[in-house]
């Protein structure tokens, strides 16, 4: 392997390029006629143009992807996150064309990508399942049986895809034919596909997730967990790890049941297994995200181990730099830097960077794409920069970041930085780290930086 092409844009684009220079690649960049002035355009050894600012014309499609590979004259390609990261036909596409898909094999895609199929997959390796539908819903009856089981309140999710699209929540029955229709409809728009199923919602909950990494033949390695709690309607803004909430006897079971589920699925690359944490410290299998996650700096900090190099060396051939359970130390806190205005509900900010200064110093990592001058587009995905700050516990880790956040100076655009200001600087329960996928909205009271 010489040559990669990066299938994707923005700040995980500089990532995988970085990597690929590291390791002695070479790597070719795509973009589309939004995206002229970015940076990994100018980064890559090579880059090409694969249609106009619309996703489904450039960076959704397969045909451009791959063309532009093998004209550049690429041994594999990395998708990164996103787009065409999670779509097992692309895969099969760069098989067929002699291409090394740096990922997971499209079997696997296609049985833990699909949420529903992902939960059979995970009972039989010995994962706890939230209680819920045994697969795909058959219809909205199918759905009112399944509910009454398990008991209100209940979440209808779709079968395919994620990021909160094609999600309900039901509190009782009366509500359940309207939902299903929505989150039917939504799904199909999202992802082509309107199957859904159910689970029942889990009280005081922790979004916690797993890094894992495989070998595809048995072999797997734990990097570590991740708190994932602090969303806005079910989309991520800030990650920590480890998780501030989770008992050292709760983390070992959990990190033997993901360890057991990658032995037992034969997983390949690096994946996450994503659960649900009660406030008794039980926890569920939600899904799993059969790529690279936007958080996994938090876990390359922690561990030492860089994910990125890691998948390039495993699509080499190489083996894993470790089973078992990765050791790590420290702390640290990954805060989202969208270009949204939280005092007026996340509404997008799209806009010319005039003052674009990140902080520097030990412990503080910036990963972006964007510099001084850059026009953020109104296209694609609102992140603009990822800071992430560690040290060796999470009070010094919260310091660490009280002083990056307040040094980060973006002006010309709205960002999520007042609201990251305040609640490190004196939010109570987010210093306690004790807070819940209800987060924002118990906060909303506390916080004057925001509106939801």
């Amino acid at each position: 392997m010489k040559r990669v092409l990066v299938a994707n844009r923005g700040e995980i684009a500089v990532r995988v390029i970085r990597a690929c220079h590291e390791l002695g690649l070479e790597a070719v960049a795509v973009y589309s006629t939004a995206d002229r002035e970015g940076s990994w355009v100018r980064l890559a050894d090579r880059s090409v143009c694969i249609g106009p600012p619309a996703a489904r014309d450039s960076y959704l499609n397969q045909s451009n992807v791959v063309g532009a590979a093998e004209t550049t004259g690429c041994d594999a390609i990395h998708p990164g996150y996103g787009f065409l990261s999670e779509n097992p036909s692309f895969v099969r596409t760069c098989e067929d064309n002699d291409l090394i898909f740096v990922g997971p094999t499209p079997e696997s895609m296609e049985v833990l990508g699909d949420k529903s199929l992902a939960k059979g997959a995970m009972r039989d390796a010995g994962m706890p399942l939230v209680p819920g539908s045994d697969g795909r819903l058959a219809s909205v009856e199918d759905a009112r049986r399944v509910a009454s089981e398990v008991g209100y309140p209940v979440l209808l999710k779709a079968a395919s895809g994620g990021g909160g699209r094609g999600m309900r929540p039901v509190s009782e029955p009366s509500e359940l034919e309207s939902a299903y229709a929505t989150a039917t409809a939504e799904a199909e728009a999202a992802f082509g596909d309107g199957g859904l199923y159910l689970e029942k919602i889990v009280l005081d909950a922790h979004h916690i997730e797993v890094q894992v990494v495989g070998d595809g033949d048995g072999g797997a390695l734990v990097v570590g967990e991740r708190e994932c709690s602090v969303q806005r309607r079910h989309q991520k803004l800030l990650e920590e790890s480890p998780s501030p909430f989770i008992g050292e006897e709760t983390r070992q079971q959990l990190y033997a049941a993901a360890l057991g589920a990658v032995r037992a699925t034969r997983y390949r690359n690096a994946g996450t297994i994503e659960c649900l944490l009660g406030g008794d410290q039980s926890f569920y299998f939600m899904e799993m995200n059969t790529r690279l996650q936007v958080e996994h700096p938090v876990s390359e900090e922690v561990s030492g181990i860089d994910l990125v190099r890691t998948q390039l060396r495993l699509a080499m051939g190489e083996p894993l730099p470790a089973q078992g359970i990765a050791p790590t130390h420290g702390h640290a806190i990954e805060f989202r830097i969208n270009a949204e205005d939280p005092s007026r509900g996340f509404m997008p900010s799209p806009g010319p960077l005039r003052r674009f200064r990140p902080p520097l110093g030990r412990g503080v990592r910036v990963d972006t794409h964007a510099y001084e001058g850059y026009t953020v587009p109104p296209s694609y995905d609102s992140l603009v920069a990822k800071l992430i700050v560690s040290d060796d516990s999470r009070v010094l880790a919260l310091g660490r970041a009280a002083q990056a956040l307040r040094e980060f100076e973006v002006e010309g655009i709205s960002t999520t930085l007042p609201l990251f200001r305040e609640m490190v600087a004196s939010e109570p329960a987010f210093r306690a780290g004790m807070y819940t996928t209800a987060y924002l909205e118990e906060a909303a009271g506390r916080l004057s930086s925001l509106s939801l």
